[in-house]
């Protein structure tokens, strides 16, 4: 698949398989084409020429099978206002019809040290605690494929070894994810194949 606006090209033709159970990371610049690619991955974009499928069919945000199987930790920090950390939760595992939702929500509020926030409104956390809840959301949900854009932004250096042992343990369950990060250190724990993407083209980082 490739990815242009009007002349500009975003990015050039790539092929890029993600399996079951599999990390593959992106590293690259800003302006290197990585949210460009994150969006065509969520199927919020489709590119120019080629395609983007899941599991054999055309990926769409629109589609419900999408939506039920495809996680994104985007970069916006958008909540529900007016609902609770627990809340946003609660919500998460309602759509998702998630079992045990009880012990599963406690146990997602201990792992992102959100435990003494549960009660707390977006707008009382920190951008850090904002984050967490983001990724603690995306976690709680069953997920087939996980996109990962720069999930470690906002967070400081003991969370972000956390993550990587969270991410860890989730992909062990046989998630697929796509990582798109800042930090070597996060791919290099993570990934089993790392590319750097460089002016919409990417190769093998060395």
């Amino acid at each position: 698949m490739s990815r242009t606006h009007g002349d500009r090209r975003i990015l050039a033709p790539l092929d890029l398989d993600v399996d079951a159970g599999e990390c593959v990371a992106l590293l690259g610049h800003n302006g290197a084409g990585k949210s460009t690619l994150m969006r065509l991955a969520a199927g919020r974009d489709r590119p120019t020429t080629g395609s983007v499928t899941f599991d054999g069919r055309p990926l769409s945000e629109d589609d419900p099978r999408t939506r039920a199987r495809v996680a994104l930790v985007g970069d916006s920090l958008t909540c529900y206002p007016d609902l609770t950390v627990r809340q946003h939760l609660e919500l998460v595992a309602a759509g998702h019809r998630v079992p045990d939702v009880d012990a599963r929500i406690t146990a997602a509020l201990a792992t992102h040290r959100l435990t003494a926030r549960a009660d707390a409104l977006p707008a009382e956390l920190s951008s850090g605690q904002t984050q967490e809840l983001l990724l603690a959301a995306a976690l709680l949900r069953p997920t087939d494929l996980l996109l990962l854009d720069e999930p470690e932004q906002r967070l400081d250096p003991d969370a972000r070894a956390r993550l990587a042992t969270v991410l860890a343990d989730h992909r062990r369950t046989g998630t697929a994810m796509l990582l798109v990060t800042h930090h070597r250190e996060l791919a290099a724990a993570l990934a089993d194949r790392t590319y750097l993407l460089a002016d919409g083209t990417l190769t093998p980082a060395s």
